[in-house]
């Protein structure tokens, strides 16, 4: 038979059932051996027997009589009374039931408790269970073994990227200025050099964008912003638009603000949040339809911000959108034709997001092409006054 509910609840229902089962053995063993006394009484020569009736004897067995019902009725007593006791003790045993399941399931809550509380980016704490050496503590030992060995392979994911993106710069750099020079030598050009040097440095460009995606993405997992403070995302969202005018006029998509209700202070890094905003303006601009639209929002709701970028475009189905949020996910080659494209726009927005306790949604636009919805908390206390670019004093 199965039991319903929480492992709690099903301790207590077996404690009690088990004190039941345990109890109405003891009772009825009780009955059975006061039944076997009473007949036992009741067996003829038990009792010597009497050759020669008179008073006296009568009056015997009046009063032997007189005993035997005596004793059945104590025992009926005694059985009645144990009956009630049971019940009692049963509705009693539901209470000590789930106190005493509670105690013994107490180690494992607070191992619950504490393994949600961590996440990559505090894989350094432990369960750390003292006690005894008993099944709780085996589990408690391997759980922090495991969180041991995650923690090892997420620092070396982290250091590898960070290590071999800073690596690949040099060799980078090294050949971008070989090619400077090849450019700037006295003397005509060869017309094909030109071509090849303008194309390699093309490559060379889409290259470096994508190692400085990468060291985006290991700094953003890493969970620590050094340069945490209150950031004004409208004044970010005008920046990015600001620096995208001319190429925003050059497709000739109209730009729609409409939703702003003054201040937007989110707490966080000024670089990464600002990084969010220019990459969801970019993927708005690069993937749009040649005079489309473009909207950007942003809008202080309660305790939290909502920052709204919806490009025009093709219509797409929910399949497609949803995996643009991982690591160079494109929608085919009409979405990847730009030169600095390199998958993993979207991809940075969502972990920079996930980071500062945010959500990113992804869905269809209502006429076609992509609208993304970051939604941060909102940093606490009153906005102030602009300050550096993007921060609010």
């Amino acid at each position: 038979m199965k039991l319903p509910g929480t492992v709690r609840t099903r301790f207590t229902v077996l404690y009690t059932s088990l004190f039941l089962a345990s109890g109405a053995l003891l009772l009825a063993l009780a009955a059975a051996f006061a039944s076997g006394s009473r007949i036992a009484e009741a067996v003829p020569g038990s009792v010597p027997e009497q050759t020669e009736a008179g008073p006296a004897q009568e009056r015997i067995d009046d009063l032997e009589r007189r005993l035997a019902q005596a004793d059945e009725d104590q025992a009926r007593q005694i059985l009645k009374g144990s009956a009630w006791a049971l019940a009692v003790m049963g509705v009693a045993s539901i209470g000590l039931g789930r106190l005493v399941a509670g105690r013994v399931l107490r180690p494992l809550r607070t191992m619950t408790v504490t393994t949600r509380r961590i996440s990559a980016d505090n894989l350094h704490e432990r369960l750390a269970v003292t006690g005894p050496a008993d099944e709780v503590k085996d589990l408690a030992d391997t759980v922090d073994d495991l969180l041991e060995r995650l923690e090892g392979a997420f620092a070396s994911q982290r250091r590898f990227v960070a290590n071999a993106s800073h690596e690949l710069r040099t060799p980078l750099t090294t050949m971008r200025a070989a090619l400077d020079v090849t450019a700037a030598k006295p003397g005509p050009v060869p017309e094909r050099t030109r071509v090849l040097v303008g194309r390699l440095r093309t490559e060379l460009d889409r290259v470096d964008h994508l190692l400085d995606g990468f060291l985006v993405l290991a700094r953003t997992q890493h969970g620590a912003f050094g340069d945490a403070a209150r950031v004004r995302l409208d004044l970010l969202l005008s920046e990015a638009l600001a620096v995208r005018a001319e190429e925003t006029a050059a497709k000739g998509l109209t730009v729609l603000r409409d939703r702003e209700n003054g201040p937007a202070d989110v707490w966080g890094s000024a670089s990464l949040l600002g990084r969010v905003v220019e990459n969801l303006v970019d993927n708005a601009v690069r993937h749009n339809d040649h005079g489309g639209r473009l909207r950007a929002d942003v809008c202080a709701e309660g305790d939290a911000v909502r920052l709204v970028v919806e490009s025009g475009g093709p219509v797409l189905d929910e399949e497609q959108v949803a995996g643009l949020g991982r690591p160079f996910s494109r929608l085919g080659t009409d979405r990847t034709g730009g030169e600095h494209g390199s998958g993993l726009g979207l991809s940075i927005v969502a972990a920079i997001t996930a980071a500062h306790d945010g959500v990113m949604e992804m869905r269809p636009g209502s006429e076609g092409g992509l609208r993304v919805t970051v939604v941060l908390p909102r940093a606490p206390g009153a906005s102030g006054a602009s300050g550096a670019p993007g921060a609010s004093a």
